[in-house]
């Protein structure tokens, strides 16, 4: 297995802190020193059926993003499917599995001057079939970087728990990035967060702010989660939906409410405020049309003449304003934005020299 080029493995103390935020602003900015950079998510837990391979998402977002010049399978050569715990729990074949990712991670590495690695969870996420990040990060020969929540007690209690894993395998922590603090309580914490670490023997190398745009989800993934039916407007499904209005008072009173990230939920016999929805499409994200009742032909006619996502699901309206409430948002190489943002983010708020160092065995 390769051990010659540099790597470093993007692991977490929980899920969705982070990790894949982390890895796309690194992976830019590390390109002035390291101009082809490899990427590998080795256990994937969230997948997508890419050219025949199951993938990981992050792995495609990328690939998407910087062009990476690796086979798709190669990037994410495990995905947790279902059944998948199960089946190794009655016949656990470790090696099988170890030798799958260590051939991905050669490929990974081909004529690449830099490896990102990016774990899933925290630091035992994938014991159960004999593959934690420890220990895949062990099996890699990768030093480690752990993302953590914001605050002071909570981050640190999780890395206290965390460090230990790594420890027992014989890997190195170089330090910690804390993610998502809210903007204007990050000077007042960072002292106190650098020390609290420093007790642990980790030194934190970058506090990022909360983006409140990071977690705002677009109409298509909306439609994702919802297993929704596109009606109208499927080119705009990446506008994004920051507000929510459930269409249960009248048209004029709904009017009010739009705004341009708004997306409205109504049923779709509410014909007065759809009408009217249709009427103020550039103050709308998007809507979306409750219990299945699909609208009539005159509202249908309306819609052609209108640059407005509308999406059909089953689910009735408070339902449908639950689960996009609750959504876990994730960058999608579409938005180009978001990404443009993150990789702002990580180069002022990252200190990458000291991170090279810390490679580097400094």
């Amino acid at each position: 297995m390769n051990t010659v080029t540099p790597r470093l493995f993007i692991a977490a103390t929980e899920q969705n802190t982070g990790k894949t935020t982390t890895a796309l602003g690194l992976y830019q900015a590390l390109r002035a020193t390291y101009p082809r950079i490899g990427f590998i998510k080795p256990v994937g837990q969230r997948f997508v059926d890419v050219e025949g391979h199951r993938v990981d998402e992050d792995s495609l977002l990328i690939r998407d993003t910087y062009g990476t010049q690796l086979p798709i399978e190669a990037m994410s050569p495990i995905a947790v499917e279902p059944n998948f715990t199960r089946r190794y729990i009655s016949g656990a074949n470790r090696e099988a599995l170890a030798r799958r990712i260590r051939n991905a991670f050669d490929r990974a590495c081909w004529e690449k001057d830099f490896t990102f690695i990016e774990g899933t969870g925290h630091a035992g996420v994938g014991s159960v079939f004999d593959l934690s990040n420890a220990s895949v990060a062990a099996m890699l020969h990768s030093k480690v970087i752990l993302v953590t929540p914001g605050g002071i007690g909570r981050p640190i209690d999780e890395a206290a728990l965390n460090k230990p894993l790594f420890d027992k395998a014989g890997v190195e922590v170089i330090g910690v990035v804390m993610n998502k603090v809210v903007p204007s309580k990050i000077e007042d914490i960072a002292d106190f967060a650098r020390k609290g670490f420093a007790r642990l023997g980790l030194e934190l190398l970058g506090i990022l702010p909360r983006e409140d745009m990071l977690s705002v989800p677009t109409i298509a993934q909306v439609c994702e989660v919802l297993k929704a039916e596109i009606l109208h407007g499927g080119e705009n499904m990446a506008r994004p939906a920051s507000r929510i209005v459930i269409g249960a008072m009248s048209g004029a009173h709904a009017m009010a409410q739009f705004t341009p990230e708004t997306l409205l939920i109504v049923p779709g016999d509410r014909e007065n405020i759809l009408s009217m929805a249709l009427q103020c499409a550039d103050r709308l994200a998007g809507v979306v049309l409750s219990d299945g009742l699909r609208p009539s032909l005159g509202i249908t006619r309306q819609m052609e003449g209108a640059r407005l996502p509308v999406i059909l699901s089953t689910r009735d309206c408070y339902d449908i304003a639950s689960r996009v409430n609750s959504m876990t948002v994730k960058t999608l190489p579409s938005d180009s934005s978001k990404i443009l943002r993150i990789q702002e983010m990580i180069g002022a708020r990252l200190n990458v020299g000291r991170i090279l160092e810390k490679l580097n065995g400094g």
